[in-house]
């Protein structure tokens, strides 16, 4: 399947409806709606945006700039496997760097990026809070410590 027809097959926002149904009438519920329709879509595509527009009363560029504000937010479909590396300090100097390549390099993506099947999303982020655990990566929300670029590469290696 490409991905031009993937992304246009068309939403069901029944589960939104109930979402807005659900604070329909209360303020200040914005990010909230958001956050759980980024939940169910596991992004935010310009359908669901323009719905809570329309259903919420809200000026759509008031929403854009939430969702652009916010790096909780995506506008883009994300991975199935989301893949976190740390390049702070701690983990940068014990090799977080080249943690980075094997990803790259094994996914054929760079940081930002997910690949064409929509199977991994990668990002590299400033600090997990894990410095002890250094270097760390975070996927899928479990925490990988003490990394190096041979365990990183067997473990995408696995989850193929």
């Amino acid at each position: 399947m490409s991905q031009v027809s993937m992304q246009s097959e068309p939403l069901d926002l029944k589960p939104l409806d109930e979402i807005l149904s659900e604070y329909a009438g209360r303020t200040g519920t914005l990010i909230t709606i958001l956050q759980r329709a980024q939940e169910i879509y596991g992004y935010l595509p310009p359908e669901v945006l323009l719905h809570i527009a329309e259903r919420g009363d809200i000026p759509l560029s008031q929403i854009y700039g939430v969702v652009t504000f916010y790096s909780q937010f995506y506008l883009t479909r994300r991975g199935k496997h989301i893949i976190r590396q740390c390049d702070g300090t701690a983990c940068h100097v014990r090799g977080a760097g080249k943690i980075v390549d094997v990803v790259e390099h094994e996914l054929n993506i760079v940081d930002g990026e997910t690949t064409p099947d929509y199977k991994y999303s990668f990002e590299v982020v400033y600090c997990l809070g894990s410095c002890g655990l250094s270097p760390v990566a975070v996927i899928d929300d479990t925490v990988y410590g003490r990394l190096s670029p041979e365990k990183m590469a067997q473990m995408l290696k696995e989850m193929h």
